[in-house]
């Protein structure tokens, strides 16, 4: 069963990706980069595009906060209502916003270093509906089954941060929705949570649950191990005013912010991939400067995230090619300019594990960590085109992650790794490996082993009953529902949070005895 590291290496150690002679052979942070779908002269002529589109043509619905900073630095608002962007406060924005952020965890072992191209694996996705454990049929989500994949996505060693995957449809208001839902997502994982906010107002009772989890105000700004996710825009090019709220007092309460365009090609953005990429820079960037100037300290994510649609009947699509690249291409943007970068790749359009679930994660994953983002959201345990979540796929993707990362690592071409000595002392002696200390010694730093793809022979297979990886992965949910309940937000703690605010998930479904 995958187990959560007891102890991660240390930030240095992570940070070193040629340190594979003890330890785990993936971690989080492996560093990507690698891969990279625009050229150089393209990736110039899309920077070019976004800062024209940010000064000519800017965004609309700007709130009174918003316009009265930017002007002040040099911006314009137009007769018709557009908000521009001049071309030096959006390069200035870039060249000082924070390139240190650590998105922290409950438990510091958690943290996450998103400097750099080091790449971590999230869930995600905010679906209403669950493809139920038991009978196979999707139904609606409840806060039940979002601690519950939260105490999975605890569990598995290759997802590091877990963002809110299931709307709570058993909450109706939406304010107690958001203040369960982040509740659920913090006693579910000790690492660190992701949530969005319905509404501004609630922002202010959200910071007051984390202060308190945290043992005070200061304690959590100093350590915020809670991100608020805000869709700041309306493609094409138009803010959502409510949602920029919301981000204005995440911001001013200490909170990371993720800062996301999620545009769809062919409906709310342009239809080909490199319009579709422009609009969703220039809209994240556009969010970007906004936050700086109500924090120039803040801890925000650039994240555009521009969906696929499928042209021939205008639903969004998750899982095809064109939806792998755009991604891959929008995390090349967010290295480019050495932002802490998050991206969506993993929704594929299968509504249960099969062929194309597999293909369809793997190929979008494995493009955006080769690309270099830093936090690729929904890249485990979302289907059915974002509309569901499988909590047996959390532990299936948990195998397919571990490969991805593994794959990041990539030759490490060192003496050490190359073993002239080890070569030609097997050559004049028995003549294979198998015995050979250095065997030994790289067999778990160097190899990714899947907990439960399997490896048998055919005969071996069929004799233990034929079992899928679907089986497999659906047994494991099961044992870690019935056995893995994480104990960092003790009795007291939580007496205290239940006082104050309105608790919705029993405290008796969160232990065995239940």
């Amino acid at each position: 069963m995958p187990q959560t590291h007891k102890a991660r290496r240390g930030r240095k150690q992570r940070q070193n990706d040629t340190n594979t002679s003890a330890g785990a052979p993936v971690w989080p942070g492996v560093t990507g980069g690698r891969f990279k779908p625009l050229t150089d002269s393209e990736v110039a002529v899309v920077a070019e595009a976004v800062l024209r589109l940010l000064e000519t043509l800017g965004l609309s619905q700007a709130i009174p906060s918003m316009v009265d900073r930017v002007v002040a630095r040099g911006g314009h608002f137009t007769e018709d209502k557009r908000l521009l962007f001049p071309r030096d406060l959006v390069l200035k924005t870039i060249a000082e916003a924070r390139r240190d952020i650590v998105l922290c965890g409950q438990d510091p072992t958690h943290d996450l270093d998103l400097s750099g191209p080091r790449v971590h694996m999230s869930s995600g996705g905010g679906a209403p509906g669950v493809f139920d454990l038991e009978d196979g049929h999707y139904r609606d989500g409840s806060l039940q089954d979002l601690y519950d994949a939260a105490r999975i996505c605890d569990a598995m060693e290759n997802i590091h941060h877990f963002s809110r995957s299931i709307v709570a449809r058993d909450i109706d208001d939406n304010a107690v929705m958001d203040i369960n839902t982040a509740y659920a997502c913090l006693a579910g994982t000790s690492k660190h949570v992701s949530v969005s906010v319905t509404e501004p107002e609630t922002v202010h009772e959200l910071a007051a649950l984390c202060y308190s989890l945290a043992g005070g105000e200061a304690a959590f700004r100093a350590r915020p191990f809670l991100t608020v996710m805000v869709c700041h825009v309306v493609p094409p090019m138009r803010f959502a005013e409510e949602a920029c709220e919301t981000l204005e007092a995440a911001i001013l309460a200490g909170f990371p912010v993720q800062l996301i365009s999620a545009g769809q090609a062919g409906a709310t953005s342009p239809a080909t991939i490199a319009g579709s990429l422009v609009q969703a820079v220039a809209e994240t960037l556009a969010g970007l400067v906004f936050a700086r100037l109500v924090n120039p300290d803040v801890r925000a994510i650039f994240a555009p995230k521009p969906l696929v649609a499928d042209l021939r009947t205008g639903s969004m699509c998750g899982g095809g090619g064109e939806q792998a690249i755009l991604m891959a291409a929008a995390a090349q943007m967010g290295r480019h300019y050495d932002l802490p970068t998050s991206s969506i790749a993993g929704i594929t359009d299968a509504k249960t594990l099969d062929a194309q679930f597999g293909s369809e994660k793997c190929l979008a994953v494995t493009m955006a960590a080769h690309a270099g983002s830093n936090l690729i959201t929904q890249s485990c345990g979302m289907q059915a085109s974002l509309l569901g979540v499988s909590l047996e796929a959390y532990v299936a993707d948990n195998d397919m992650l571990g490969n991805i990362l593994r794959t990041l690592r990539g030759v490490e071409v060192t003496p050490d790794n190359i073993a002239e000595d080890v070569i030609a002392s097997v050559c004049r002696g028995e003549g294979h490996y198998l015995g050979q200390s250095h065997t030994f010694e790289r067999m778990k730093s160097d190899y990714f082993y899947p907990h439960i793809g399997d490896r048998r022979t055919p005969r071996d297979w069929e004799s233990d009953g034929s079992s899928t990886v679907g089986d497999r992965a659906r047994d494991v949910a099961r044992q870690l529902i019935a056995e893995h309940f994480p104990a960092h937000l003790d009795d007291a703690r939580d007496a205290q949070l239940r006082a104050a605010f309105d608790i919705r998930l029993p405290r008796q479904a969160m232990s065995k005895s239940s």
